[in-house]
């Protein structure tokens, strides 16, 4: 199988295919369970008649994401056997999320909240852990100079596989027009795909060279990961007991203005939060877990570097939340049906991220990471926009379209389907711009991690990406309640401008990231 190629050596036109392909499917996988505990488990939810502070509020079982670098250091610092770097921790991570979707589809959130809860928290914890070993064996593999397309084809299979769990999904699930499929039915189906994810990762993936660790003993690592998991779960429950506590003191007040109860929840929330990280740090340095202290080190020993960080919280901020609560605003607040929001959101929507993501890494070539960055970032946020106006002006402010009934084997449409003009213009625009953004945002992360600590680094670095689009959640939800769709577009669209002045005072700094250290000075033949 090829190899990642050695720094400055000119890479065989079949090694690049090859890698680049890989890169693709495994984008697919790693999108996969992403929207079954995201978009399309809100539209399970909405369809169920759960209310928008409750998804809202749900949306937190995508923490593992943004918690993910403090258990990536054990696939930084361990390899499972036969099957080389990275490869054995992707198999194992993919097969258990096959097993942990299928369980998922054995409970019903109607009768059996808590425990869909945990089971969807358990999804984005073998998804974050998933994410975690590919990002960084993306890192490994892709020269620098192939980084800007790798990132535009692994966005491509990411919004690939949510096409068929999210929109594709909904199709099949609309009680007029579909399949005759259930939720529980489609996540059978994605269960049987993670499982063929684990096939390709075990067998067609190019291996990775081992670089040169320093090893730290293997006991000390495993202690520092129990003592930092001690820590989270010490967190959990303190939080845990101030909701109980704050809910018994104040019954009488929240009874009577069950408004505030959202923003009670969410304070708590904050301070929660507050006491759990700075926990999990001392945990970390009491119990010398090494391998995440170096890997965190070496990553603040570049200049600038928590500037970059709060950059990277910023960058999609405005995007993720103007998006955190779409699928319920379609389906709820605009009464679009399942299947129109399927074809028009899910399926053409997502083809068109796909479509700006390769966009956004054929001008890459031209613009250079910062201006690509920049351009892309003032896109994105002009794009919340158009849902502003869609909140506003409602359905039929543009001459629409009747999609026909079509039967295709995997799924149709048992009846033509008007499609809303605007919910067209809107969602074009919004993904078009999102793919664009995502593919440098995704070539300006791996540009960022150190090879030795790349599943360390690249998880912190993608988990501080990854707050606004789980933590904004139960905000977005309260915040909708509050002060209704319109307002809220556009304090979604303001709270895009803080990352572009950000990146154009750092251009120095993004711009330095362009040159790869290993062939600098140096010319082709």
């Amino acid at each position: 199988m090829p190899s990642s190629p050695l720094p400055g050596a000119r890479p065989h036109p079949l090694g690049v295919l090859h890698r680049l392909v890989v890169i693709t499917l495994l984008g697919f996988a790693s999108g996969l369970p992403l929207a079954l505990t995201g978009q399309a488990m809100q539209a399970w939810l909405s369809l169920d008649g759960l209310d928008l502070k409750t998804i809202g509020f749900l949306s937190l079982v995508g923490l593992p994401y943004t918690f993910k670098f403090l258990w990536a250091p054990l696939m930084d610092r361990f390899d499972l056997p036969l099957l080389g770097r990275r490869r054995g921790w992707l198999v194992l991570t993919q097969l258990a999320l096959a097993g942990a979707l299928w369980l998922m589809a054995e409970v019903s959130p109607r009768t059996e909240l808590a425990l869909f809860g945990l089971v969807a928290v358990a999804v984005a914890f073998l998804s974050a852990s998933q994410d975690a070993v590919y990002d960084a064996y993306r890192s490994d593999l892709l020269p620098p100079r192939e980084r800007g397309m790798g990132a535009s084809l692994n966005t491509m299979g990411y919004r690939m596989a949510m096409v068929v769990s999210g929109g594709v999904a909904m199709i099949w699930t609309d009680p007029l027009q579909g399949n005759g499929w259930t939720w529980p039915d489609v996540y059978q189906l994605m269960a049987g795909l993670m499982a063929g994810a684990a096939v390709l990762s075990a067998f067609a993936l190019p291996r990775l060279p081992m670089p040169p660790v320093a090893r730290t003993p293997m006991r000390r690592d495993l202690l520092g990961f129990l003592a930092v998991a001690a820590a989270v779960a010490a967190g959990y429950l303190l939080t845990n007991r101030l909701f109980a506590v704050a809910h018994s003191a104040l019954a009488g007040p929240l009874a009577a203005h069950p408004g505030t109860r959202g923003w009670l929840d969410l304070g708590l929330l904050l301070v929660g939060i507050g006491v759990t990280l700075p926990l999990a740090a001392w945990a970390a340095r009491k119990a010398r877990f090494e391998t995440l202290l170096s890997g965190l080190s070496n990553y603040f020993s570049q200049p600038g570097a928590a500037a970059l960080l709060v950059l990277i919280v910023l960058y999609k901020l405005g995007d993720a939340f103007a998006s955190s609560l779409m699928t319920p605003f379609l389906l709820q607040s605009m009464a679009y049906t399942p299947a129109e929001v399927g074809v028009v959101n899910k399926v053409l929507g997502l083809w068109l991220t796909v479509l700006g993501a390769l966009l956004g890494g054929a001008l890459m070539l031209r613009l250079g990471l910062w201006r690509a960055l920049l351009i892309f970032g003032v896109l994105q946020m002009l794009s919340n926009l158009g849902f502003w106006w869609l909140a506003v002006h409602g359905q039929g402010a543009l001459p629409g379209m009747t999609l026909p009934a079509f039967d295709l084997g995997f799924v149709r449409l048992a009846q033509p389907t008007p499609v809303d003009g605007g919910l067209l213009l809107v969602i074009a625009l919004e993904n078009l711009t999102g793919g664009m953004g995502t593919a440098a945002f995704v070539a300006f992360l791996m540009s960022l991690t150190n090879q030795r600590f790349s599943a360390t680094q690249y998880a912190l670095l993608s988990a501080f990406a990854s707050v606004g689009r789980v933590w904004v959640g139960p905000l977005a939800g309260v915040l909708a309640s509050t002060i209704g769709w319109p307002t809220f577009f556009i304090v979604s669209t303001i709270f895009a401008l803080p990352a572009l002045v950000m990146l154009w005072v750092m251009r120095a700094s993004v711009q330095a990231l362009e040159v790869d250290p290993a062939t600098a000075g140096a010319t082709d033949d």
